[in-house]
């Protein structure tokens, strides 16, 4: 068992996160806070707009009658609208409770009720359509971000954000104090945040998260370097989540501009426009970034693939080379700066021109990913965290980047390995339990604080290596234990043509997979050979598709353990998908939902030997 500690104390950081809102409206009111899409066009509120905007929605659900610690729900995709919703529940001294667009109406419901949301702020019209009010009998009030047909200000109980405003436009007339004494009221222990882990099992619970988990957050990433007053954010991140959430917090401890748009579809359009120099991400975002530049110059052919090769060749040596602490060669300096002039500066162009810093987070990322992104001048910091520790608990360090790990704890939190590889963590960061579940709080926090995350991992020089989720691991029927994470990571990093890559072989005689493809990679691969294959199903039914991804295998295979190589697999004829329940609002995969829906085509692959 290890362990490794930095200080942090209580008195680094604010009371809540409403008191962080004022004193960095106090600090910077007239420096931008937030851009935002308006049409076609991005317009900025400065500190000071977005409190006055704040400060009358908190007003105006005083006026409504929400109470102090009383939960009110948002369902909505990224958008500033959330940002401004979350920080006026927080103002009005009540608790965000944070709901995905994608869940289902069934866990809607579950969400709004376990949690007793008294009010609800809704995207559009076709999330209000999810509820059932006669269910609900906790839910008294319904607010809409989109005021489209049928909404007007007021239709019966429904209240566009206008008349929400202007409702608390006239308290704070009347009485001016409304919104100081909510936020002066507020202490450390009282509950901010309900998020709902998403989960890849069972139903969803709520982990409780208090102002001090995400004062604490603040204060414990700045002094880190990772980003500064003068950074730009580009945020697409889903605010239900965690990840996206702490982002909030980070950005009121330092002072940073945030452009927000969650539409996925216009990432590299906003990368352009809004020329951002920081950016947080999944792996998956990352992953198709290269998929697509790659495809990208192999597709062109020629001299323009030749020295797109050559250029990533020469720069995952320097890469490693700065890794490993080793000089880097004179002449390799030389071709490097060659590929950067003719290579990686198209590849920086993508992402807006002016990226300083990358941060990955919510899944592992690969090693070949990473040194891809790296190569070209991009370095990605992978982090470590999960929903019930507040995101953030373990960050590489700028100028201290060990690719492959997730880097050390964040100042102030704890960890320890068990005897079983289990990670355990302690610290300010660490949930205050699930709502309403005692039982399930008690299977994951110790009496003294320790929480156990579920993963698997080891540390290297005081860095953090995850291998896999505990309840993830394979053991075939010869006794050999199997990380899919592992290899679905490696697989995904070598093949621009896969979407997904499950892993499977629990009680088998050996592994085997189901993989979906990258529709546009492999179509654009299969339109150079003169295929006229257009639907994701003809692609994956076609033999030609079967041999390209067979010679992937093979790649993969060669660097794995005899047990682990995957010895058959299914192409299934579409992608898995948040809305059919495959994967999680934050992309991971529902790994037993998966292996439920496909079983036929799974028990195909052994039907001859088990």
């Amino acid at each position: 068992m290890t362990s490794s500690i930095s200080p942090l104390g209580p008195s680094d950081r604010s009371r809540s996160f409403a008191h962080m809102l004022r004193e960095r409206v106090a600090a910077s009111p007239d420096r931008e806070a937030f851009r935002h899409r308006v049409g076609d066009r991005w317009e900025s509120l400065t500190w000071q707009q977005t409190w006055d905007r704040v400060e009358q929605l908190a007003a105006g659900l005083v006026d409504l009658g929400v109470a102090a610690q009383e939960r009110v729900a948002i369902a909505s995709g990224t958008r500033i609208e959330w940002v401004l919703a979350d920080f006026a529940v927080m103002c009005a001294g009540a608790a965000t409770t944070t709901v995905y667009p994608s869940t289902t109406p069934q866990e809607v419901a579950h969400i709004l009720g376990d949690s007793g949301s008294v009010l609800l702020f809704a995207e559009d019209h076709a999330q209000l359509a999810k509820l059932d009010r006669d269910a609900l009998p906790e839910l008294r009030h319904l607010a809409v971000f989109d005021d489209g047909p049928g909404a007007g200000s007021v239709t019966g109980d429904v209240l566009s954000l206008d008349a929400l405003a202007e409702r608390g436009r006239a308290l704070l007339t009347r009485e001016p104090e409304t919104v100081k004494r909510r936020i002066d009221e507020l202490e450390p222990e009282r509950l901010a945040t309900l998020i709902y882990t998403s989960g890849t099992t069972g139903t969803p619970k709520g982990v409780r998260l208090v102002h001090d988990n995400w004062t604490y957050e603040a204060a414990a990433i700045e002094p880190l370097d990772l980003i500064r007053p003068d950074d730009l954010h580009y945020l697409w991140l889903p605010l239900s989540h965690v990840f996206g959430k702490m982002l909030l917090a980070i950005q009121l401890q330092i002072g940073f501009a945030t452009a927000v748009d969650g539409d996925l579809d216009r990432i590299v359009a906003n990368l352009a426009a809004v020329q951002p120099t920081f950016m947080c991400g999944a792996p998956r975002i990352f992953e198709k970034v290269r998929a697509r530049a790659t495809m990208t110059a192999h597709g062109a052919g020629g001299a323009k693939a030749r020295i797109f090769d050559w250029g990533f060749g020469v720069g995952v040596k320097v890469s490693q080379a700065r890794q490993s602490g080793t000089r880097v060669a004179p002449w390799l300096a030389a071709q490097h700066a060659i590929a950067d002039r003719l290579v990686f500066t198209k590849i920086r162009h993508v992402l807006g021109g002016r990226i300083r810093r990358l941060v990955s987070g919510s899944a592992k990322l690969s090693r070949d990913v990473a040194e891809w992104f790296d190569a070209a001048g991009l370095p990605i910091l992978e982090g470590y965290g999960l929903t019930e520790t507040s995101a953030a608990t373990f960050v590489n360090l700028p100028g201290d980047n060990r690719i492959g790990t997730v880097g050390p704890p964040v100042p102030g939190t704890e960890v320890i390995i068990a005897s079983d590889g289990e990670i355990l963590v302690r610290g300010p960061g660490v949930m205050r339990g699930y709502h309403n579940r005692p039982d399930a709080t008690d299977d994951v926090l110790t009496a003294d604080g320790w929480f156990h995350t579920g993963d698997i991992g080891e540390l290297r020089d005081g860095n953090l290596v995850v291998t896999d989720r505990k309840k993830d691991l394979i053991k075939t029927s010869g006794g050999k234990y199997v990380a899919p994470q592992k290899i679905e990571t490696l697989f995904k990093a070598h093949s621009p043509y896969v979407s997904q890559v499950v892993v499977h072989g629990d009680g088998r005689n050996f592994v085997s997979a189901l993989i979906t493809l990258e529709a546009d990679a492999v179509g654009a691969w299969a339109t150079g050979q003169g295929l006229q294959l257009r639907t994701p199903a003809e692609l994956a039914a076609a033999p030609e598709v079967r041999e390209l991804l067979d010679h992937d295998v093979q790649a993969v295979n060669s660097k794995l353990e005899r047990w682990e190589t995957i010895k058959r697999y299914t192409i299934l004829p579409h992608d898995l998908t948040v809305e059919d329940g495959e994967l999680t609002p934050s992309l991971k995969v529902r790994r037993k939902a998966v292996e439920n829906r496909y079983a036929d085509q799974l028990d195909a692959l052994y039907a001859d030997v088990d």
